[in-house]
């Protein structure tokens, strides 16, 4: 076998699954290592493991970044520019109108751009970067929001972007590949470990850096590699979502069997472009069919938590950590856990929020008046700020009323609640515009200008 055969056969090896482990709940809620055969723990996981509870609840994609290969229409190019105008205006009527519709879909159309993408996409679900490049670059570099990834597969995903890549791109009935940029893979658990019972040393890893976090005072969990072509994070989950806000998570984890009160930690790895390309996985479909292999490659190749032996100098040699054994071998072929049924593609801030926006302001406004009466400082609170509003309108020569649904006008574009100008519109008058600019540019050319 030659070197370079010699170096493919362990690329293909690295990311081949070792025996799978499926997490089995036993009567009193806890869970423990059982193969499909329903034979003892596999040598993955010691049978003289100490861990008393380790309970999966979800395992997926939490982060999918696509790209789509392919050169822009240049109709779609001038309704972009035209949107991206819009965005760009000083007034915020025009600013408003800086959307662009697809199905169910409102987005945002923003008012800069990225190195290479000039025109950005975005609602709840996607964030979609678009190019004028004729092969350079990709046509369309999306970012799946993890939102939209806690209530539909990765498939569903490209199943939604492809008709709307094809629309912009030239594809002359061909569809559109996505392929894979990033993407990163989740276990979320509870178990009784505790995270903080070991130091550093104990992670066996490819990576330079390892390093301990906490909040408050309080162990919120571990990084390891981060900013490399391939991290990892282990974190309270419950935590995080203190500051995040995604609480529907809660209830994903209660259908799976949380109680409610235990931590949830997360177990994540982040896998970029070059290390797929490395294991020849680029196409989503080739990806999907192999998250198995790159989650073993992941926990057994690039990252292991070990229990250090003081008498054994060859880290390598170190047995792994009962908690590594169970999450190293979750089987990437059974389904991860219940998907949300409500999702929204609005970016809408929760109800509770704007209570609380409106309690500060109304509560400054009693403090500046010395008013304690709530209801008597809300009808001032409104009648004041009326009569400010409406000498701006006055002086800035616009209607009360039209003021006032300007600035709901470009709430709804930055929510993606209200469209705001009906898109056959803006596509028609974009459209006349370029036939209107074609014919002038046939006309000079004719006229030998």
């Amino acid at each position: 076998m030659t070197d370079s055969t010699k170096k493919k056969a362990s690329k293909a090896a690295a990311v081949q699954p070792p025996a799978r482990v499926h997490a089995q709940r036993v009567p009193d809620g806890r869970t423990h290592g059982e193969d499909a055969q329903g034979t003892p723990p596999s040598n993955t996981v010691p049978s003289n493991s100490n861990l008393d509870v380790f309970k999966p609840l979800r395992w997926g994609v939490d982060s999918l970044y696509l790209s789509y290969p392919g050169q822009i229409q240049s109709y779609r190019d001038s309704l972009l520019q035209r949107l991206k105008d819009k965005a760009q205006s000083p007034f915020p009527s025009e600013q408003a109108t800086a959307q662009f519709a697809w199905t169910d879909h409102i987005f945002e159309v923003k008012d800069k751009g990225a190195p290479l993408f000039p025109y950005i996409l975005e609602d709840n679900a996607f964030r979609i970067q678009i190019s004028r490049s004729s092969g350079r670059v990709p046509l369309a570099y999306v970012k799946v929001s993890s939102d939209y990834l806690a209530h539909a597969s990765p498939r569903s995903a490209d199943d939604a972007l492809r008709p709307l890549v094809k629309y912009i791109g030239q594809y002359d009935g061909v569809e559109p590949e996505a392929n894979v940029s990033r993407i990163d893979l989740f276990v979320d658990f509870v178990s009784s470990v505790d995270m903080e019972s070991w130091d550093r040393h104990a992670w066996v890893t490819r990576a330079r850096s390892v390093h301990a976090y906490s909040i408050d005072g309080h162990f919120s969990g571990w990084s390891v590699g981060l900013g490399g072509v391939i991290s990892a994070r282990l974190y309270d989950k419950t935590l995080e979502i203190q500051k995040s806000g995604k609480t529907y998570l809660h209830d994903l984890w209660t259908q799976a069997g949380w109680d409610g009160i235990s931590k949830v930690w997360r177990m994540e790895f982040e896998l970029k472009r070059d290390v797929l390309v490395e294991h020849d996985l680029v196409g989503l479909d080739r990806v999907l069919a192999n998250l198995n292999g790159l989650w073993s490659y992941a926990t057994t190749e690039w990252l292991r938590l070990t229990m250090p032996q003081d008498d054994d100098k060859t880290r390598s040699r170190w047995p792994i950590h009962p908690l590594w054994g169970h999450l190293s071998s979750v089987d990437w072929e059974t389904p991860g856990g219940p998907l949300s049924a409500r999702y929204t593609n609005e970016r809408t801030p929760s109800i509770e929020k704007i209570y609380g926006r409106y309690l500060s302001v109304l509560t400054s406004f009693m403090a500046l008046a010395g008013n304690q009466n709530i209801e008597e400082a809300a009808n001032d609170l409104h009648e004041h700020m009326t009569k400010h509003f409406l000498k701006i309108s006055d002086i800035i020569g616009v209607d009360y009323l039209e003021f006032v649904l300007d600035k709901v006008a470009v709430k709804a574009r930055q929510y993606n609640t209200i469209l705001n100008v009906p898109q056959d519109k803006v596509i028609d008058e974009v459209e006349a515009k370029a036939i209107r600019d074609y014919a002038d540019e046939y006309r000079k050319l004719s006229d030998g200008e």
